[in-house]
C-alpha cells in the first residue's frame, strides 16, 4: 500500500485492509472501540495515505499457514440424497392422491424408505461404530 500514497483505492483494497484489522482484532491487538474506530477510517478512506495511520502501530500481519499451502486439498462435496427424495415424496404422493384419487400413492412412502436406506450398509456400520466409541 506504499507505493503512491495519494493514489485512490477502491472496494477491494477497503475489503483487504479491513480483513487484516480483523486478523489483529482477533489477535487481541484492539479493544472492540479501537477495532469500530478504525473500521469506519478504513470504510471511509478514498486514498492509500489515509489507510496507512490505521495500521502505524499494529505490526504485519502474518500470513496463516492455510493461505501460504500451495496445495489445498479439495472439498468433496457429497450431498446427502437419500434425506432430499425422502422428503419430496410425501408432497409427491399427497399431489398424486389429489390428481388421481387413489390412497395407494401413499404406500411409496414407506417404499421409498425402505429403499432409500434398508440397505444403505455404510451408514449403519458409522452408526454402529458411533455408538460403540
Amino acid at each position: 500500500m506504499a507505493d503512491v500514497p495519494d493514489i485512490r483505492i477502491g472496494t477491494a483494497e477497503r475489503e483487504q485492509a479491513l480483513t487484516a484489522l480483523t486478523e489483529h482484532f482477533a489477535a487481541g491487538r484492539l479493544t472492540v472501540s479501537e477495532f469500530d474506530e478504525r473500521s469506519g477510517i478504513i470504510t471511509a478512506a478514498t486514498t492509500r495515505s489515509e489507510l496507512a495511520p490505521v495500521f502505524k502501530d499494529l505490526p504485519d500481519p502474518v500470513p496463516s499457514p492455510a493461505a501460504t499451502s500451495a496445495s489445498v486439498p479439495a472439498r468433496k462435496f457429497d450431498p446427502d440424497w437419500s434425506g432430499r427424495i425422502m422428503a419430496v415424496i410425501p408432497i409427491l404422493a399427497l399431489i398424486l392422491f389429489f390428481v388421481t384419487g387413489t390412497w395407494l400413492w401413499f404406500l411409496a412412502i414407506p417404499l421409498a424408505g425402505a429403499l432409500l436406506f434398508g440397505t444403505d450398509k455404510e451408514r449403519k456400520k458409522k452408526r454402529r461404530d458411533d455408538r460403540n466409541s
